[in-house]
C-alpha cells in the first residue's frame, strides 16, 4: 500500500493540476476543509462529486465491553463522521 499524500504534497499536486501557485492552492484546500467542517459539524452533509459524501451520524447510548478487563460499561450517545464513497471512484479503483 502506498503512503498517503501529506498536505504539502497534496497542495503541490493541486497547484500543478490548477495551473496556479502553491499559495492559491493551499488557500483553496483550506477553504474546502473549512466548508466541510462547518457543514458536517452543524449536522449537514457534503457531497464531493466523484469522491463521496461526508456526513455526521448519531450513535445511541449503548453498553460496551472493555477488552482488557471484560467489564461492561455504559457509553453515552455520541456523533461520528462517516463517508460514503462514490460509485465512480470505486469503479476507477477496481476497474
Amino acid at each position: 500500500m502506498a503512503k498517503p499524500l501529506t498536505k504539502t504534497q497534496l497542495v503541490a499536486a493541486l497547484a500543478d493540476e490548477m495551473g496556479t501557485d502553491k499559495k492559491a492552492a493551499s488557500g483553496a484546500l483550506d477553504a474546502i476543509i473549512a466548508v466541510i467542517t462547518r457543514e458536517v459539524s452543524g449536522g449537514g452533509a457534503v457531497t464531493l462529486p466523484g469522491v463521496g459524501k461526508i456526513y455526521c451520524r448519531e450513535r445511541p447510548a449503548r453498553m460496551v465491553r472493555n477488552p482488557a478487563t471484560g467489564e461492561q460499561i455504559h457509553k453515552e450517545a455520541d456523533k461520528v463522521v462517516k463517508m460514503t464513497i462514490a460509485k465512480a471512484l470505486k469503479e476507477s479503483v477496481n476497474g
